[in-house]
C-alpha cells in the first residue's frame, strides 16, 4: 500500500487502519535508552509534585511567533 492509496478510505477506515498498525507494534519492541527512560521518569516526577506549568496551544503559538520575529 502506498500513502496516496489512503485517499480512497473513509476517515473511519483510516482510524481503524491506524489502530491496527499501532496494535501490531509490541511495546517490547520499542527500545528506549537509559537516558531517555531517566528523563521520562524525571518529567513524571515533576508532574506528580505539581511543579509543571501547562500552556494552551494558543499560548505556544503566540510565543513561537514572538521568538521568530
Amino acid at each position: 500500500m502506498k500513502i496516496k492509496d489512503l485517499k480512497k478510505y473513509s476517515t473511519a477506515e483510516k482510524i481503524f487502519l491506524a489502530e491496527q498498525l499501532w496494535d501490531s507494534i509490541a511495546k517490547k519492541e520499542i527500545e528506549l535508552s537509559d537516558e531517555i527512560k531517566n528523563e521520562l521518569d524525571n518529567r513524571l516526577h515533576i508532574i506528580e509534585e505539581g511543579k509543571t506549568e501547562y500552556y494552551s496551544w494558543n499560548e505556544v503559538k503566540n510565543h513561537l511567533k514572538e521568538v521568530r520575529k
